[in-house]
């Protein structure tokens, strides 16, 4: 059911509507993404992430700007057709076209390491 039946089957205020929207879309955009991915640097293991954990590099983990912690993501590198499945503990990436910055180890799975940035699409789980 699309958002727009949604919304006239449920016959609301154009301020709610408005709000509905607003809250909503981000989750349906979201759905699937695709954009710029990274791996992080080696010299990071044992730091801390934003959930508190220590990197650590031979785990499939992610940093995503605004998924919650414990989100399980579904990342396809387009180059190679490859996919991974990592759990977000980490805030960032902070450069603009990028969507995630993954784990030495999620990295090597799909066949970023030797590219070190590429194009990869995410599917939340």
């Amino acid at each position: 059911m699309t958002l727009t039946i949604l919304v006239a089957k449920m016959r609301l205020t154009k301020t709610l509507c408005l709000l509905q929207i607003l809250v909503l879309a981000p989750l349906v955009a979201f759905s699937a993404d695709e954009g710029k991915a990274s791996y992080y640097a080696d010299s990071l293991a044992g730091n801390p992430t934003a959930s508190g954990e220590p990197y650590d590099p031979s785990a499939l983990t992610a940093a995503h700007r605004t998924l919650e912690f414990g989100t399980k993501v579904k990342v396809t590198y387009t180059k190679t057709g490859k996919s991974v499945v990592v759990e977000i503990n980490d805030r960032g990436p902070y450069v603009d076209e990028r969507v995630i910055d993954l784990s030495r180890a999620a990295a090597e799975a799909i066949g970023l390491i030797d590219d070190g940035i590429g194009t990869v699409k995410l599917e939340v789980l």
